[in-house]
């Protein structure tokens, strides 16, 4: 079966875990004042999450996109772990598009979990050998989670130099 968004979404709920789903409530600070107040978990782990990445990687930009936007928690990591997947299969071109892409989504990667695992392995890459004033811009934005993204992807940098001593 060709994977979407829909397709996904129906196997994430049938994944998920009222018991994981409090769990992740709590861990990752969703009650009233809290950063993530509006966080929605539905209690999917993130072997699970990773296994779909991996057998949707053809997954449309625009069926990512309905996964971004999702006030699932899980769907959006889960389109994140998808993208993960497309950029270290891509040409340059399409590299471009899904850093592009990337960059017009950060709205929705507003969590520190959401972050972490995409911005080292999408934007750190794209800038190896690039400008990096985004990453300046980044850094000097009131929007947190957009310093976190320019913080992060720098991991990329500093793996990329030990590696290379």
């Amino acid at each position: 079966m060709k994977a979407t968004a829909t397709v996904l979404l129906q196997a994430l709920k049938k994944a998920a875990n009222p018991v994981d789903a409090r769990g992740a409530s709590r861990f990752f600070k969703t009650e009233k004042g809290d950063y993530a107040e509006n966080e929605h978990f539905i209690g999917v782990r993130m072997p699970v999450l990773r296994a779909l990445a991996k057998h949707s990687r053809q997954l449309a930009p625009i069926e990512t996109e309905t996964l971004l936007h999702s006030d699932i928690h899980e769907a959006r990591m889960l389109a994140l772990l998808i993208l993960v997947e497309q950029f270290s299969q891509a040409n340059d071109t399409n590299k471009k598009k899904l850093v592009d892409f990337y960059l017009a989504q950060m709205p929705y990667i507003n969590n520190w979990d959401l972050v972490d695992c995409s911005a080292y392995k999408i934007l750190g890459p794209y800038l190896q050998h690039r400008s990096r004033k985004i990453l300046y811009r980044l850094a000097r934005s009131t929007n947190l989670w957009e310093r976190r993204i320019a913080i992060i992807s720098t991991f990329h940098f500093i793996r990329f130099s030990r590696e290379n001593d």
